[in-house]
């Protein structure tokens, strides 16, 4: 094993409990209660406790700090929120033929057998959830299991206060793995709480192309009764010496739910780790993107796509940490914004004195489609080094008035022109996702969303 995991950040369950006094936050602890319901053993009840240790001496984030700015949370603190199971029988999903037999399906955070697929996989790759390890596998994804950097932060170790089981993608050294691994999440019973975690570990070598997805896909007789829920998700990706992850993330949460998800990727020398983020639904979501560098000559590729209308809010946090040199980052972000909707994009990229002949860019594109539609843009660049090459931008832009016309000149109506142009500019991200039916699911629900091509 060539990754290097470092002590967990989480502090011992010992140390916190001696200064275990009050709980910081009541609301907060109402969820931590609600999530730690359910009992495990062994190591992975300590490290819930440690994690939920920490839960009771934080506070959920408020618009007074500073990476929470534009997203205010006071609106999931009026509902109180359960954890429940889910009947499987009103549940649907699309199942994707590139991976129709190496798929991993989960309901409210809890795994569903009857759902999952995972007979066509080669030899050298484990794709399980954390009951169906072996005892050896176990002591495996203890080493890695909530060891990312950032396992301080109140909604990543929520989550991990409330593990019970996880999806698990482990790709042994130099294993090839040529079919995508299909990763469902899905939520949606009313005031409900549901805590997905991932962890991938890629090993020396090895590639793999993964897709995760969050939704709330439903029967007909049951979409009437969707409601208010709250997925908070953390995946964590650890990619050791040249090896190579792809990695598809889409989130498609009911109108009125919040997801709040974290993903945590390590990146040793050589590797290369390509990610595209997709957002379409939630009331309020919020992505935070974090990747730290662990050796050098490092491939970072990172394309996100976020489309909202109504009155959503969706909020992109990413960090970029290259602490080596001969690397290499270039990141994409575009926003599509439609009615009284909000997107908010932060993305830091940090490069200090040792990241000599690093190579980043960064750059966040939005389309407003709506003059009550609302952009607040923050690409950052934080550099020490002196013999690099890095460039970041934002850019805030309408449907060009001259552009529609030119289309209507071409027997084209108003309104396809819109879809067309705004097609357009959602392609050159979903084009680049590698799963082809994938590509053409998603260039489907752009070209259905019938909100988007007027000014409300």
């Amino acid at each position: 094993m060539n990754i290097q995991v470092s002590p967990s950040p989480i502090p011992n369950s010992n140390v916190v409990s001696l200064t275990s006094i009050l709980d910081r936050d009541d609301y907060l602890t109402g969820l931590l209660n609600q999530v730690m319901a359910t009992k495990t053993e062994g190591w992975l009840q300590e490290l819930r406790q440690c994690a939920g240790n920490w839960v009771r001496h934080s506070t959920i984030p408020t618009t007074r700090e500073e990476e929470w700015r534009f997203t205010d949370l006071s609106s999931l603190r009026k509902v109180q929120f359960n954890v429940e199971t889910v009947n499987y029988a009103s549940l649907e999903f699309d199942i994707l033929p590139e991976a129709a037999n190496s798929r991993l399906v989960f309901v409210n955070g809890v795994f569903a057998p009857e759902l999952s697929a995972v007979s066509d996989l080669p030899p050298g790759i484990v794709v399980s959830n954390l009951a169906g390890l072996s005892a050896v596998e176990q002591e495996g994804v203890r080493q890695y299991l909530a060891q990312a950097e950032g396992a301080q932060e109140v909604f990543t170790a929520l989550n991990t206060a409330g593990i019970t089981d996880a999806a698990v993608v482990w790709v042994k050294k130099n294993v090839v793995v040529e079919t995508p691994i299909h990763l469902v999440f899905i939520a949606g019973e009313r005031a409900t709480i549901s805590q997905p975690r991932c962890l991938v570990v890629a090993e020396s070598g090895s590639q793999v192309s993964l897709i995760e997805e969050y939704t709330n896909r439903r029967g007909a007789e049951s979409a009437e009764k969707e409601g208010v829920y709250f997925t908070n998700a953390v995946t964590e990706v650890w990619v050791s010496d040249n090896a190579q992850v792809n990695h598809t993330r889409v989130q498609e949460e009911g109108a009125e739910t919040f997801h709040i998800g974290k993903t945590a990727i390590a990146q040793a020398r050589d590797s290369r780790y390509t990610c595209h983020a997709i957002t379409l639904g939630a009331k309020l979501s919020r992505h935070n993107l974090e990747i730290l560098q662990t050796g050098e000559q490092t491939q970072t590729t990172l394309n996100g796509l976020t489309i909202i209308s109504g009155k959503q809010l969706s909020d992109t946090h990413s960090a970029i940490a290259l602490n080596y040199p001969h690397s290499t980052s270039k990141q994409l972000h575009k926003c599509i914004v439609g009615d009284r909707a909000h997107a908010v994009f932060n993305g830091k990229v940090l490069v200090p004195k040792p990241a000599q002949l690093t190579n980043a860019t960064q750059m966040n594109r939005n389309l407003l489609l709506s003059s009550k539609a609302r952009v607040d843009t923050k690409p950052q660049l934080e550099i020490t080094a002196d013999n690099v090459k890095c460039a970041h931008g934002a850019t805030v832009s309408q449907l060009e008035d001259d552009e529609i016309f030119y289309l209507q000149s071409r027997g084209i109506d108003e309104n396809d022109a819109r879809k067309l142009l705004i097609n357009a500019f959602a392609a050159e991200v979903i084009n680049q996702i590698p799963v082809s039916s994938l590509r053409n699911i998603l260039l489907n629900t752009v070209n259905s969303l019938k909100s988007l091509t007027n000014d409300k």
